[in-house]
């Protein structure tokens, strides 16, 4: 995979809370980190509002009763317990160098491997070498990662990471936070055996620079992610993968944050292992 290819053709692209129901919000403070991104939107109607929370409601109670049948529903009719019983295996036995190892030798293993790789990938570690290699090294196939370091070394340039606003070595300047992020949203298997498997992770991302100076503020990006992977010692290890863009929802009526505020979620939320 190129660099192009990860993070975009015009510098980059790619990576890689809980609230309170209130009536009314105070006006987002100004902040030189948000201006570009912030627009002027007239807020919803209370019917919009009220019908989004009914349909929210209804898809949750059908995904709820969908796994009942008659015979293991209660004798007043009320959900069957296993309505909301967790499904699937661990994801994972195991972390080697902050890589998630040890994936099912089935479908959801080859699922769980692929949006664990794309979060793997698209976080800030690709952006220090020895990190880089380190990734490379356990995510991908022995021959394919060998052919791919000496590219991506190349590829990851003083110069290209200096239009991301880092030093030579892949750091952010004092004061600002570099953030690069994949989210996945959801995995589709495109093809399995139990030597291959090709599966899709449709992802969130986040990219950019997080500081009272900064000029390139965090941007949310909407990615597919396509991982061919085989079955070897053991694991699921990548020997191609290809991106696209979308599929990409309406953007929301959220008020963009602070730089600090920005800075210090990224800093306090971690990630997770992801499976089925």
């Amino acid at each position: 995979m190129s660099n192009d290819d990860q993070y975009g053709g015009a510098g980059y692209g790619e990576v890689g809370g809980t609230g309170q129901t209130r009536t009314r919000l105070p006006e987002a403070p100004a902040d030189p980190y948000g201006p570009a991104r912030r627009t002027s939107r007239a807020p919803r109607s209370l019917v919009t509002v009220v019908g989004v929370v009914v349909l929210l409601i209804a898809a949750i109670a059908f995904a709820n009763q969908a796994p009942d049948t008659p015979d293991d529903r209660p004798a007043d009719d009320a959900p069957a317990a296993t309505s909301t019983t967790p499904t699937g295996t661990n994801p994972v036995t195991g972390t080697s160098a902050g890589i998630p190892k040890g994936f099912a030798h089935d479908e959801q293993g080859a699922q769980s491997a692929a949006a664990n790789y794309a979060v793997a990938l698209g976080s800030d570690g690709m952006f220090r070498k020895n990190s880089r290699h380190a990734l490379v090294d356990g995510i991908y196939a022995p021959d394919v990662a060998s052919r791919m370091k000496g590219p991506q070394d190349e590829a990851y340039s003083a110069a290209f990471l200096a239009k991301l606003g880092l030093d030579p070595n892949g750091n952010a300047p004092p004061g600002s936070t570099f953030v690069t992020r994949t989210v996945p949203i959801g995995t589709r298997v495109e093809s399995y055996t139990p030597t291959a498997a090709k599966v899709s992770v449709w992802y969130t991302g986040l990219i950019g620079m997080s500081g009272t100076k900064s000029t390139d503020p965090v941007r949310t990006l909407w990615k597919t992610w396509t991982f061919e992977l085989s079955w070897i010692g053991e694991d699921w290890k990548v020997v191609d993968d290809t991106q696209q863009d979308g599929p990409a929802p309406v953007p929301g009526d959220v008020p963009v944050s602070t730089s600090d505020d920005m800075s210090k979620a990224i800093k306090e939320f971690g990630g997770f292992t992801y499976a089925r």
